[in-house]
């Protein structure tokens, strides 16, 4: 009979990179990762957040750059924050470019919705003039219009398509420091394309999560079951757990999570009886007090 352990993915056998002070794969622990809700150009506020978030567990922060008018608050919230901040873009590479100069630790792109490769070419450049790595975010919402044409192929295989061909390109401009994430609000869908991802490419750390999850209860739900299905079988070396709720939600369940795995453990684990005719004292009120 086959050992199962010895046909999972290594962890050790991604290629490390650093956001900042956290490594993350090479076997490094499973870094937690959240994202601010608050306004980029609001530094005061966004900084707030990120002391919380950083008290809560949270290791690597994600800050939304809409427009250039955030650019200023962003070079601020990279002087003060407590943790390695990850300047997140959409459709403007030049505001990835400038994130870069500004102190960000990693940049978050989908070079689906970039533009041009030539423009993906030049936030390549930057982060690597900077020595800074590259989340490469696939979303089976945005994929690239040509895979997401393609009839013979399922959502996972476009995802798996469309990630793999960002990859090849990076690394033939000779940048290898990428982190990879292909997600979707499907647990299967997420499960399919995280397994055959770590199969294709067994050297790229993963990003994992659940996208656009839903509210605290739905969210946390479909979190545990997607992302702790890849954990247990050696898939993802990063995580964030996405809810409509307050970021610091989505630290407590991801520590909740790994402490469950057995994987890394942030508080004491509270072991209490679900309580039945036979309890003779209030147990619920006094596990919640505890708790």
């Amino acid at each position: 009979m086959t050992d199962e352990k010895s046909v999972r993915p290594a962890r050790e056998l991604t290629h490390q990179v650093h956001v900042g002070s956290v490594a993350v794969g090479g076997g490094a622990p499973v870094s937690v990762q959240s994202m601010c809700t608050t306004k980029t150009d609001d530094p005061a506020s966004t900084l707030a957040q990120i002391e919380g978030l950083a008290k809560a567990g949270c290791e690597i922060i994600r800050v939304a750059i809409p427009n250039a008018a955030a650019l200023d608050g962003f070079g601020e919230i990279c002087a003060q924050s407590p943790l390695p901040v990850v300047a997140d873009i959409h459709f403007d590479h030049r505001l990835a470019i400038e994130a870069a100069r500004r102190g960000a630790a990693a940049l978050r792109i989908n070079p689906g919705n970039i533009g041009s490769f030539d423009r993906v070419d030049a936030v390549i450049d930057e982060a690597g003039s900077q020595g800074i790595p590259i989340r490469i975010g696939v979303n089976a919402g945005s994929l690239d219009p040509k895979v997401d044409a393609r009839q013979d192929l399922t959502l996972p295989q476009k995802l798996v398509a469309s990630a793999s061909s960002y990859v090849e390109h990076f690394r033939e401009r000779g940048f290898d420091d990428i982190v990879l994430s292909a997600k979707a609000h499907s647990v299967p869908i997420t499960l399919q394309t995280y397994r055959m991802l770590s199969r294709e490419l067994p050297t790229v750390p993963l990003h994992v999560g659940v996208t656009e999850a839903g509210t605290l209860r739905q969210g946390t739900v479909k979190n545990c079951v997607g992302v702790g299905i890849l954990l247990e079988q050696g898939i993802g070396d990063t995580m964030r757990l996405s809810l409509t709720a307050d970021p610091v939600e989505e630290v407590n369940v991801a520590w909740d999570l790994l402490s469950s795995l057995g994987m890394r453990r942030l508080h004491p684990e509270l072991v209490s009886c679900p309580t039945c005719g036979r309890c003779q004292v209030n147990l619920i009120g006094m596990a919640d007090e505890v708790s």
